[in-house]
């Protein structure tokens, strides 16, 4: 029986993998952690305890205590909240993860997952189909962190073998969670804010292309990872991991197919300097042939999803919506 322990629960990742995981594995073996209180129907369906993961007495505790099998860690400060802060994000998403290697070494845990990002490239890397290995020199402080991360993991797997494993994921998208921070949360915040006012003001240029996932794909890489026997993983620092890529004026010219008086303006800030230094699209064929990666959502497909959900969650909020 797998004793899985999720840290940070009520992100836009954690939250709805934890229902996911609790899905397959059952309720009770699926222990959901972060330091503020998750959503109700993450603390309501199964085991939460508050744990920050800088503090390695409160892990080890919970890790004992549930006798946990598997890790997701997923608890960071975001590419754009991150900036504001460098030294307190960099002690965060640093610190964070070597608690969660040593545990894992220390306690022999069987499986770990740790998420990367495309954040790890920068400004000299190939903006088309960016390859898995090329060169990478990111100029952010989540960028830096990341590609810190991966050169640990992979070293941890090798030295003393730790199996962890991990994506880099693109831009993801879910209407569950509501934007955190992150320099592609702009095709998150776009559907509430078309849904509740008809417009949207943007923090990127209308051009700006980026690579984007929808939840449900990010979710299905990131458990098939997971369920993959150790000896069928090629790659120990983190999977290159696609499926669209869109502006915000492709992803605008969706939503008005659903709401034609929806009105778009642009104001680029901090972020797009961000943005500008980050792939367009990802070379993924890696990860489609190692481990059989292949995704379901298109950009049309998910904008119907988005909408739909994000105007039903609302109407239940009892909100006034434009649309």
């Amino acid at each position: 029986m797998e004793k899985i322990l999720i840290i940070g629960c009520s992100g836009q990742i954690g939250s709805e993998l934890t229902l996911g995981l609790r899905k397959i594995h059952g309720d009770s073996n699926v222990i959901a952690t972060d330091i503020k209180e998750p959503a109700a129907e993450v603390k309501d369906s199964g085991p939460f305890e508050f744990v920050d993961v800088l503090n390695i007495h409160q892990l080890y505790g919970v890790a004992n205590r549930y006798k946990i099998t598997q890790i997701y860690h997923l608890a960071a400060v975001l590419s754009g909240n991150a900036e504001k802060r460098p030294i307190f994000s960099w002690d965060i998403n640093m610190n964070s993860l070597f608690n969660i290697l040593e545990l894992s070494r220390e306690l022999k845990i069987k499986k770990v997952f740790w998420p990367s990002s495309i954040a790890v490239f920068g400004p000299t890397t190939p903006r088309i189909d960016t390859p898995q290995f090329t060169t990478m020199e990111p100029n952010t402080v989540y960028g830096i962190s990341k590609l810190a991360g991966e050169r640990w993991i992979e070293y941890y797997f090798y030295k003393y073998g730790v199996d962890i494993r991990s994506i880099r994921y693109p831009g993801l998208i879910s209407y569950k969670t509501e934007a955190g921070g992150g320099t592609t949360d702009y095709a998150v915040e776009i559907f509430y804010e078309s849904i509740r006012n008809g417009k949207y003001e943007c923090f990127l240029k209308e051009d700006t292309t980026l690579p984007m996932m929808f939840m449900a794909d990010a979710l299905k890489a990131t458990i098939d990872l997971m369920e993959l026997e150790a000896d069928k993983i090629s790659l120990r620092s983190s999977y290159n991991v696609a499926a669209i890529s869109f502006s915000p004026k492709d992803l605008s010219e969706e939503i008005k197919k659903y709401i034609p008086e929806f009105k778009i303006s642009y104001k680029p800030d901090f972020r797009q300097s961000i943005a500008e230094t980050w792939p367009q699209s990802i070379d993924d064929s890696i990860a489609r042939q190692n481990k059989g990666w292949a995704h379901s959502y298109d950009l049309p497909k998910m904008t119907e999803i988005m909408i739909k959900e994000i105007r039903a969650k609302l109407i239940q909020n009892g909100e006034k919506l434009f649309y």
